[in-house]
């Protein structure tokens, strides 16, 4: 139910609200080429594949559970290769691509073992020495998020998780995990910084950009 209530909340939202954590494009063009298959996996509307699409990445594809999100991003990108995701699995075979981003989709999945099933699923989807970009949010120590990680705790069994009052569950992260869940590859850069978020306040978070090891 869960994340059937996400899904809908993003698509409620899909045509109004604009992502704002940057893509480090410069560190991504230095280890993947232009000619590699990327996959953008959770896309939205399609920012950060458009960025690569105008620096002449053009092997792009795009996947997100929000059907009005794809629909925005085929609308305004009109170059981008974007579909809806439909059931639990990615619809791709093994090895099927060169480097995968993962841009703010961790924040929206609030239990570990979900988690862990998407990490897997980007492994089998990535080629041997593929290129895994993550970026995402850290736990922050300020009054109002500790409140919130507190108010609901308990309910969602996780400290870092949270309601938006409209209607979104988020979650931020605490750095030790986001460690573990990369464990199967080869550190390039692991990066801790502060990001604006979609509403506008200042968060912790990281990216991050490592190599398949199998």
């Amino acid at each position: 139910m869960l994340i059937e209530n996400q899904k809908e909340y993003w698509d409620r939202v899909a045509i109004d609200k604009n992502f704002t954590t940057p893509f480090q494009i410069e560190l991504f063009s230095q280890v993947v080429d232009k000619e590699d298959k990327i996959l953008d996996v959770g896309c939205g509307y399609g920012r950060t594949l458009n960025e690569l699409y105008l620096q002449g990445f053009k092997n792009l594809f795009g996947i997100d559970f929000s059907e009005k999100m794809v629909k925005r991003g085929t609308e305004q990108f009109s170059g981008l290769n974007l579909c809806v995701k439909r059931g639990k699995n990615l619809p791709y075979e093994d090895n099927s691509f060169d480097s995968i981003i993962l841009f703010a989709v961790l924040t929206c999945i609030a239990k570990d073992e979900e988690q862990v099933f998407l990490m897997k699923e980007i492994k089998r989807v990535l080629k041997p020495k593929g290129i895994l970009y993550i970026n995402d949010f850290l736990l922050n120590t300020d009054e109002r998020n500790e409140k919130r990680y507190k108010i609901y705790e308990n309910k969602y069994k996780k400290y870092g998780v949270f309601e938006l009052p409209e209607g979104a569950v988020l979650r931020h992260h605490d750095i030790k995990w986001i460690k573990e869940i990369i464990s199967d590859y080869n550190d390039i850069k692991l990066e801790t910084v502060t990001y604006t978020t979609m509403n506008g306040n200042k968060s912790n978070g990281f990216y991050y950009l490592g190599k398949n090891i199998k």
